[in-house]
């Protein structure tokens, strides 16, 4: 999976311009509070106040950062879908195989997902709140994931009569729904859960054999 450069974009205030160094920082404690408020109230029962006050900064400075509880919560949308990409990059980026990637990058998305169960009320809550922005949440991820595959494909180590971008959603498919059973169902009360080594051993098997060459299945 690569980071594109959507990344690379500035953070902005609510006016449109760059931010300072503190300003970003500001920012970013907004946007930690929206995500436990949002995880633990959803997007009607979450508030503004609330978010300042958990972020512990005044109400006035939040609306120089943002101008509705819509648009921090979109940022927070695009920023989770940063965050968890970059997650499965830094975690793929040793590996010298496909399935080695795919290993790696599951590993990352379960961690990332246990430490961030956000992720999932945000993106669910955004197919009516920002229907726009679940599209984009969704669309980042499979767009990485299809070249890696492509260039999997071309190096011999996927199988070539797949379609990487029905192959993408898919697996993408495969971690979302996998991580949500045994990740997010199954939470302990203040504790970060993880994926029991059974599951994801299964999990590897399904894409392994998914994946590779006819002669390398197993």
């Amino acid at each position: 999976m690569s980071v594109d450069e959507t990344d690379a974009v500035e953070p902005l205030s609510a006016a449109g311009k760059p931010l300072t160094k503190r300003g970003e920082a500001t920012r970013t404690r907004l946007l930690e509070a929206a995500e436990h408020v949002f995880a633990e109230l959803g997007y009607h029962e979450a508030s503004i106040v609330r978010i300042t006050e958990r972020a512990g900064i005044g109400l006035g400075t939040f609306y120089l950062y943002f101008d509705s509880k819509q648009a921090i919560f979109e940022a927070l949308a695009i920023d989770l879908n940063r965050r968890v990409r970059h997650a499965m990059s830094d975690e793929m980026a040793g590996a010298t195989t496909r399935i080695e990637a795919e290993r790696a990058g599951f590993a990352g998305f379960f961690r990332f997902t246990a430490e961030h169960p956000a992720l999932y009320r945000v993106v669910r809550e955004s197919e009516y709140v920002s229907p726009g922005t679940m599209r984009l949440h969704y669309q980042r991820i499979v767009e990485g994931y299809e070249e890696g595959l492509r260039a999997a494909q071309a190096e011999g180590d996927v199988d070539p009569g797949l379609d990487p971008e029905v192959t993408a959603w898919t697996l993408m498919g495969i971690g979302e729904l996998i991580g949500m059973r045994y990740l997010l169902w199954e939470r302990p009360e203040g504790q970060v859960p993880r994926l029991p080594d059974g599951v994801f051993e299964s999990v590897m098997r399904v894409v392994r054999n998914a994946l590779a060459p006819g002669e390398e299945r197993r």
